[in-house]
């Protein structure tokens, strides 16, 4: 048998999940799961890099919220494996090796550091940092690929940067990974400003801005409805402005035609047919998805079920890695009840979250 690839991806469990993490990610992850061996997490450690913005009890259920959207896009616990970042202690300790052997000055480049800090009087340490917490998530596990958005494009290069550095001082330890960023879906920009990607964070506080995985038909309607589009009457397909030329991306994303059948439907129509069109397209695809959500939410003994079995198995993987990492150093202590007090944790969490 062959062996599968395996890939490694996750969501931050804030703001609003839209309909750009759906086609660029989520149904990507759903399409590969009968080809690729997936591990695919809630990157809950991440939500907290802008501490101020932490709402506890908010959170956790922000967190469940994930989980379920995950299920009903259509991720099979049986085919992935699907856990909670933070249930997986050893994410945190490959991240703070990471962060000593990775340069300031790699750091200092992201782009979404400088736009995240952007006119903010205080900076926690864990936003400056955060790029090499994505790398243990994915170096943990040996993924090859990275299923992701062309956004996350510039963290995985910094990935394979620390993997390649750490490996060349300390012994080859480190799969290199690749990213596999989708043509369609990839970049799905604001309703409201189609200059701008679609944020979660701004979706959440601002209506029209997004268009929610799990938000109600009526409000996909209203949303898609006040979204920006051109001066001119008509679509002109091949000079469309960035507010067509979102709503376009979008109905391609979810109906998954090519450029040519999007182009012979809608050059020289109207805008509110462009809009129908694209609502009737969006709804059919996310409907589905909502309803299983619903249920999903209300069986939370399925959920801690599923994440409890996910992260089991990804520590099972982590560990290894982390035991490699520690020989490579010269820092390999171990405790005969490191594995005891692993299952012991697992079981105080799943009575509690």
């Amino acid at each position: 048998m062959t062996k599968k690839i395996r890939v490694f991806s996750g969501i931050q469990p804030t703001g609003k999940l839209h309909v750009g993490n759906y086609t660029g990610a989520l149904s990507t992850w759903v399409a590969q799961q009968d080809n690729f061996e997936g591990i695919y997490c809630v990157v809950d450690l991440h939500a907290l890099t802008i501490p101020e913005n932490v709402v506890p009890a908010k959170l956790n259920e922000k967190v469940w919220k994930a989980v379920s959207i995950y299920l009903a896009a259509g991720l099979d616990p049986k085919k992935s494996d699907i856990f909670i970042q933070s249930m997986v202690p050893e994410h945190s300790e490959l991240a703070w090796i990471l962060n000593c052997v990775t340069p300031m000055g790699w750091l200092n480049r992201m782009t979404q550091f400088k736009a995240k800090s952007a006119n903010r009087e205080n900076v926690g340490t864990g936003l400056f940092t955060y790029p090499t917490l994505m790398a243990a998530d994915i170096l943990l596990y040996d993924a090859e690929k990275v299923p992701a958005g062309d956004d996350q494009k510039q963290h995985i290069e910094l990935t394979r940067d620390i993997a390649e550095r750490f490996n060349t001082m300390f012994g080859k330890v480190f799969t290199i990974p690749e990213p596999m960023i989708g043509k369609a879906g990839a970049r799905i920009m604001g309703l409201d400003d189609p200059s701008k990607k679609m944020s979660k964070s701004v979706g959440e506080v601002t209506l029209y801005h997004s268009i929610g995985i799990v938000d109600e038909p009526d409000l996909i309607a209203k949303s898609i409805k006040k979204a920006k589009t051109d001066l001119g009457p008509v679509v002109v397909y091949d000079a469309a402005g960035e507010g067509v030329r979102n709503l376009l991306n979008i109905y391609q994303a979810v109906t998954k035609e090519t450029d040519d059948q999007v182009k012979e439907k809608f050059e020289g129509k109207g805008y509110g047919f462009l809009k129908k069109e694209v609502t009737e397209a969006v709804c059919e695809v996310l409907a589905p998805v909502r309803q299983r959500y619903l249920a999903l939410m209300e069986d939370r003994a399925y959920l801690k079920s599923v994440v409890n079995k996910g992260a089991e198995h990804a520590h099972l993987l982590a560990s290894k890695k982390v035991s490699q990492v520690r020989d490579a150093l010269g820092i390999s202590f171990s405790s005969p009840n490191l594995e005891k007090a692993f299952f012991l944790r697992k079981e105080l969490l799943s009575k509690t979250r």
